[in-house]
């Protein structure tokens, strides 16, 4: 499902980054990148052939590119001003509205029916139809890089957050009632990951050791699997993401090792029908495992990768998804060398995933082009200074009047000194022309 890398990815000895973000869509079927000169989004439906969809260059330097499944409702944050989210329609090639709010984007998630905001110690919950802030949850623990997930099922429109800054605990929120669901306890040290499935039943999450990933049921909270990544230490998970069936899992790093895990409950009557030597020895390490120390007896209810994928990288950032690309499963990865790796997977034997293509997200003369000079630091600092607007303050495309218009509070009263963009007293709903089960834009009447 959605998987994003961060702008803060790690470069490699000698590797001139190609892009600055990359981010697949809620139903993996496109690919965001975001890059000096704009951002891109590619099709990722065929194995042998990658298309460019759309290449904009409304603003440079995009370092969050978020796309609503095949729609062309696109969201994007450029380094030049981090505090202000532009909403374009791509193929009318026209801005829907923009908002700024009080600290930097670090991340923006959305699904049919919301849209989330998160910033460093704030989130921010949107009506995806007219862009209504619902509530803002403020004073949340500091979360640095921005970390959240937001169930693509909008029948439910689960997000989850960090729910501590110093502990693997997680918040996880109802974005449709705007009420919080529960706290699961998860990991010992802080988060790392998060990912919901297409369903939003199951919550995945993996620490900053990164070394185990845990699979929780949803609203519940209950572990339902746990996988071991690996021994090292201080391995840092880039991406999780789920399968659209839910029946696999992948994680990516900062190592040259992509694991796919598979969540199948082991049965108790199949180690009864299949007497086997290693079913012998498995029954005889659970009973041993009462009387071991906690840590041991956990290592050993533990499974490890049903299938795995040796990049030929190390260090590079990158985000891994799952999708079923020409009836067969595969599993993507987006590099920050600017290549697009696809493996073939085998659902029933796993093992070691083949390399069936290698995209090149850019040819030479793209990536020559996106070694433009830096912008000024002066020209930054001052087009940041000029938005002073408090927190999610509407920014309507064109001139405001100079009439004070009552903008919305979190409980859906009206609040003074808010502005409402231009779109919302259109004659007319703006309507997405390929998508009409959600035009995002209708008229407002307060």
């Amino acid at each position: 499902m959605e998987s994003q890398e961060s702008q803060d990815a790690p470069d490699g000895p000698g590797v001139d980054r190609a892009f600055i973000c990359a981010s697949f869509n809620q139903d993996t079927t496109s690919l965001s990148v975001g890059t000096k000169t704009g951002y891109q989004l590619f099709s990722v439906t065929a194995v042998d052939k990658l298309d460019c969809i759309h290449e904009g260059v409304e603003c440079p330097d995009v370092y969050i590119v978020e796309r609503l499944f095949s729609s062309s409702l696109v969201v994007v944050v450029s380094l030049s001003m981090p505090r202000r989210m532009n909403v374009y329609h791509f193929k009318k090639g026209t801005e829907i509205c923009n908002y700024s709010y009080s600290n930097n984007i670090l991340s923006v998630r959305l699904n049919r029916q919301r849209l989330v905001v998160c910033l460093e110690e704030s989130v921010y919950i949107h009506n995806i139809k007219d862009m209504k802030l619902l509530k803002t949850l403020l004073n949340t623990p500091i979360n640095p890089t921005g970390l959240c997930a937001l169930s693509v099922n909008h029948s439910n429109s689960y997000l989850a957050y960090p729910g501590s800054a110093t502990i693997g605990e997680i918040t996880v929120y109802d974005a449709n009632n705007l009420s919080t669901l529960t706290l699961i306890q998860a990991h010992d040290s802080p988060l790392a990951a998060l990912t919901f499935n297409a369903s939003g039943t199951k919550l995945a999450s993996a620490s900053e050791k990164g070394t185990v990933i845990r699979v929780f049921s949803v609203p519940e909270g209950q572990r339902l699997f746990e996988f071991r990544r690996g021994m090292k230490r201080y391995v840092s998970i880039s991406s999780l993401s789920f399968s659209a069936d839910a029946q696999f899992l992948c994680a990516s790093s900062n190592t040259e090792t992509v694991h796919i895990f598979k969540l199948e409950q082991h049965s108790p009557s199949q180690d009864e029908e299949s007497p086997t030597w290693s079913a012998y020895v498995g029954k005889m390490f659970t009973a041993a495992s009462t009387y071991l120390p906690t840590q041991v007896s956990d290592m050993m209810h533990q499974d490890r990768a049903f299938a795995t994928v040796r990049l030929n990288m190390f260090g590079l950032k990158n985000i891994c998804a799952l999708a079923t690309i020409q009836k067969l499963p595969r599993l993507l990865v987006a590099s920050s060398d600017g290549c697009l790796y696809i493996y073939n997977v085998d659902p029933q034997d796993g093992g070691e995933c083949a390399l069936v293509q290698k995209h090149r997200l850019f040819d030479s003369s793209e990536e020559q082009v996106e070694q433009k000079e830096e912008e000024n630091p002066e020209d930054v600092a001052q087009q940041q200074a000029s938005q002073s607007y408090a927190a999610t303050v509407a920014l309507p495309s064109t001139p405001p009047s100079s009439t004070t218009l009552m903008g919305y509070s979190e409980d859906g009263g009206a609040q003074k000194g808010e502005v409402f963009p231009e779109h919302e007293f259109a004659e007319g709903p703006v309507c997405l022309d390929d998508e009409n089960e959600f035009p995002p834009f209708g008229n407002q009447n307060n």
